[in-house]
């Protein structure tokens, strides 16, 4: 026995075998859901809109060892480097947790006495304070970076955008849809591990 499909794919009504019961009659009887849709403004606001902090700034001749302590103590990834050590000077490099593992940890090095310039990595790309969250994520995702330098119009640092900044800043503006997610008990840790 067939019986025909209420509305069909455009409109079609189609013979259905009634043994052949995969459920998927209810699929077109589903009523629809309304989804937030992502709101492509926010990729407009400044990078000043991600909730950043002042870079942690060091001088070419400062050590390796000063830079990790104070990346430990302020829970950062990474540290920029100006001509002087000030805010006040142009930056020159940046120090990431990313270099720690590549230039020191396998060569053998001494972080107490290496300085910055030998493994920071030099006139790194940037942003300006007036660049979009778009061009940050544009740079991050083609260029590999974790971490961008922000700076003003003399070059000197304002602030880091890291992608932490930017999960944090679309969490914020979608709380209810991503923080109110069911717990998925098969992949929860017990403890935080990085990453």
């Amino acid at each position: 026995m067939s019986r025909l499909y209420p509305a069909g794919v455009k409109g079609i009504a189609m013979p259905v075998d009634p043994s052949d019961d995969h459920g998927d009659e209810t699929y077109f009887d589903r009523p629809k859901v309304h989804v937030e849709s992502f709101d492509a403004h926010l990729l407009q606001e400044p990078v000043g809109a991600l909730p950043v902090r002042r870079a942690i700034i060091f001088s070419p001749s400062d050590t390796v060892t000063e830079a990790m302590r104070a990346m430990q103590r302020e829970h950062r990834g990474c540290v920029v480097v100006t001509d002087d050590g000030t805010e006040s000077s142009k930056l020159v490099g940046i120090f990431t947790e990313r270099d720690v593992l590549l230039r020191i940890v396998d060569r053998g090095k001494n972080p107490a006495t290496l300085p910055l310039s030998e493994v920071m990595t030099p006139d790194p790309e940037v942003l300006s304070v007036r660049s979009s969250v778009a061009y940050a994520l544009n740079k991050m995702s083609v260029g590999g970076f974790r971490h961008v330098p922000i700076v003003d119009d003399g070059h000197r640092p304002a602030f880091v955008v890291s992608v932490r900044d930017v999960v944090e800043f679309l969490v914020e503006a979608f709380p209810r849809e991503i923080l109110t997610l069911p717990v998925d008990s098969a992949k929860s840790l017990k403890a935080r591990e990085g990453a």
